[in-house]
């Protein structure tokens, strides 16, 4: 499936977007409306900034009431691995983290946390990829992941090669977990996507580089503590030199964002835009085996937005 084709949309959806911004009906999109998240498998958006495109895709799929409620605790996990600044796209664009956060609270969420394990100094992190003060901004409590006393050991009962390993105790407290990685090459996973998004949610990355990679990314998919939401962030996309990449030069401007409560669906479709066979990248393949989501994206379940 080419790129292009995978984001034609249809003419009525395209319609009912450009209507719901030039009507002023900014904060109908942050409402719960038709139709239902489980009427699509996937959502995608193409042609806006991530914070507009967010705006849609998530009305899409019933919008954040479905997923938030109120008096609810939210732990947003973003990739925040790398100092670099936005404009590499080695991290999740501030701006979607930002809009995600105010839909939250305008679910009725009590409290926001957004944090992770990054793979650089976490505090330069956190400052140069624009996600701490945009976080804090929108009224979230950023949370550092650089010490082993935040995890908690928890058993992958269905696991083959990873059978336990250390999460963030935010994620373990928290009633609804959404995941907002950013669309990548790797070095070693060939690409990073919502599951390998979960390797900053962990304590020790390195176990699953010794163990067996890529089963143990799908191992993990297994846990019982899944995200409710997956929101791939595919606006500017690293295509060589990941996961930190060298310049600007190894980025592709896709201008999409990737929505679904499947995360083997999403990786699919991600792994489309990159030039892959999901198939090829075996920690989707091991994860789709196992059960643990949809590797084929179904034209009737697919819903594309072009703005």
């Amino acid at each position: 499936m080419r790129r292009r084709d995978f984001f034609k949309s249809s003419v009525g959806a395209g319609l009912a977007a450009g209507a719901a911004l030039s009507l002023g009906g900014y904060d109908k999109l942050w409402a719960s409306a038709p139709p239902p998240a489980t009427a699509y498998d996937l959502v995608a958006v193409k042609g806006g900034a991530p914070d507009a495109m967010f705006d849609l895709g998530i009305q899409a799929l019933g919008g954040m009431g479905t997923f938030v409620k109120k008096g609810q605790t939210v732990v947003l996990k973003p990739n925040i691995g790398w100092d670099v600044l936005p404009e590499r796209a080695g991290n999740t664009n501030p701006a979607l983290v930002k809009r995600i956060i105010e839909h939250c609270f305008r679910a009725g969420a009590k409290t926001v946390y957004v944090f992770d394990n990054s793979c650089d100094n976490w505090v330069n992190c956190y400052r140069n990829s624009g996600i701490e003060k945009i976080a804090k901004d929108a009224g979230a409590i950023v949370v550092p992941g650089n010490t082993e006393s935040y995890y908690q050991q928890v058993s992958i009962p269905k696991g083959k090669s990873l059978t336990s390993t250390k999460v963030h105790e935010k994620i373990l407290e928290s009633d609804v977990f959404i995941n907002v990685p950013v669309l990548k090459n790797h070095n070693s996973a060939k690409m990073t996507g919502c599951m390998k998004n979960m390797m900053g949610s962990i304590w020790d990355r390195g176990e699953w580089h010794k163990n067996n990679l890529h089963q143990s990314i799908a191992d993990y998919a297994s846990y019982e503590k899944k995200p409710v939401l997956n929101i791939l962030d595919c606006n500017y996309v690293m295509m060589r030199n990941g996961p930190r990449g060298v310049s600007k030069d190894d980025l592709v401007f896709m201008n999409s964002q990737l929505l679904s409560t499947d995360w083997v669906q999403a990786d699919a479709a991600g792994a489309k835009m990159m030039g892959y066979v999901p198939e090829q990248i075996d920690y989707i393949r091991f994860a789709s085996e196992m059960g643990l989501g949809n590797i084929a994206i179904d034209p009737n379940k697919t819903h594309k937005i072009t703005m």
